[in-house]
């Protein structure tokens, strides 16, 4: 009897080795051994730093804008950001689910959708701050731009792909004027900052599609030219570049976040110490990062800036052993779009950019940036997958693993 029980036991240990080890063919157990673990959990980290950070943030930003209102809670925009992330996180893990074939209709079907609503935010769009880039929606502002931002990458991936399958594709051209349309409507909102991530995301990706060195080098010459032009004849880069080079106009902002973020000095004044945070603007999105230095320390703020390189670089080494190119550029598009936003909003807050208004990747406040994030790491999750499905996509050269169907 004792040894019946026990090759049932075993037979039962068995089979829920093979449900729930490598031999599972479930939609949950393949994703579970096909995604890169290694990067969900420094996306995870990223995502537990923002909540700490913006429950320090949160009392300066409530003060400044409750307008004196004893009602308004203090951890307010904190728990406001929950909610955002237990609707983000399920977002970037179904995306991440996708197959590559997937992946890329949904992202062909998102870049068209809010390209059509960035043609209506000039028209619709309240203005906040002297800029109108929001849709007024049932639940708050939606932000065409920051969503339109992973699913463009993908869109250019795909269009860069199909020369490998017709080298007479004017596909360079065609994505030219495509960048060039988005950053028209954005420099109309005015949105300098993002437009300048279209940009070098666009240039960046053109580089690993192989175009000539010359090529490049008239590029970088036009972003030049381009930068020069926006001085002298774009009244929002003139200032933002003025106060930066030369001290002129108002410099508070990046003044103030430079004094916040070395008021901790290394270590921090410690959680909730911080004071000079009630000075700054925007404590919770922009300058965050100012705030995490002036209650966590130096040390912090470079063991978050060292994070975000060591995400950039995990998915940089692991396209080596790609075959795809749609997937490297599609993959290598979205992790340079995300590390450039963090190098440039950090950049700002230690002056050495000019204020862009741009949120810190992950941390920073925010519905649509944590929504848009989430897509964008879904869709590079999807596309960093150790087995993606077999697809039939012209643009596909190798695929390793079982074949199935998209």
């Amino acid at each position: 009897m004792t040894g019946l029980i026990s090759d049932r036991l075993k037979a039962k240990i068995t089979v829920d080795a093979n449900r729930y080890g490598r031999s599972d063919r479930s939609p949950m157990g393949r994703w579970f051994w096909e995604i890169d673990r290694v990067l969900l959990l420094l996306i995870a980290a990223l995502i537990g730093i923002g909540l700490i950070a913006v429950a320090a943030a949160s009392p300066a930003a409530a003060v400044r804008y409750s307008g004196g209102s004893v009602s308004f809670p203090e951890l307010y925009y904190f728990y406001r950001q929950i909610a955002w992330i237990a609707v983000g996180i399920p977002v970037m893990i179904g995306i991440s689910m996708l197959s590559r074939e997937r992946a890329r209709r949904f992202s062909l079907f998102g870049a068209a959708f809010f390209f059509v609503l960035l043609l209506f935010v000039p028209l619709l769009g309240p203005e906040i701050n002297g800029a109108r880039r929001w849709l007024q929606t049932g639940v708050g502002q939606l932000q065409p731009s920051e969503f339109l931002k992973p699913f463009y990458v993908v869109a250019m991936a795909w269009l860069l792909g199909l020369r490998e399958t017709d080298k007479s594709l004017p596909v360079h051209a065609i994505s030219a004027i495509l960048t060039g349309a988005i950053a028209f409507l954005l420099m109309r909102q005015p949105d300098f900052g993002s437009t300048i991530i279209f940009a070098a995301v666009w240039i960046a990706m053109l580089a690993i599609a192989g175009v000539s060195l010359r090529m490049l080098g008239l590029l970088a010459a036009a972003a030049v030219v381009g930068v020069v032009m926006a001085y002298f004849f774009y009244d929002v880069a003139t200032l933002r570049i003025d106060g930066f080079l030369f001290g002129q106009g108002d410099t508070f902002q990046t003044d103030n976040a430079m004094r916040t973020l070395t008021a901790g000095g290394l270590f921090g004044m410690g959680p909730g110490a911080g004071t000079r945070k009630f000075g700054l603007p925007e404590p919770h999105t922009d300058y965050i990062f100012s705030v995490i230095g002036e209650e966590f320390g130096l040390i912090a703020c470079l063991a978050i800036a060292l994070l975000y390189l060591t995400i950039v670089a995990r998915v940089l080494v692991k396209l080596l052993d790609e075959d795809s190119p749609f997937a490297i550029l599609a993959a290598a598009g979205l992790v340079i779009q995300f590390g450039l936003q963090a190098l440039i909003n950090m950049a700002v807050n230690v002056q050495i950019a000019p204020s862009k208004g741009m949120t810190l990747p992950f941390i920073s406040y925010g519905g649509s940036s944590m929504l848009a994030l989430s897509i964008g790491m879904g869709l590079l999750l999807a596309f960093t997958r150790r087995n993606p499905y077999l697809t039939r996509s012209p643009y596909v050269v190798k695929w390793s693993g079982e074949s199935q169907p998209a």
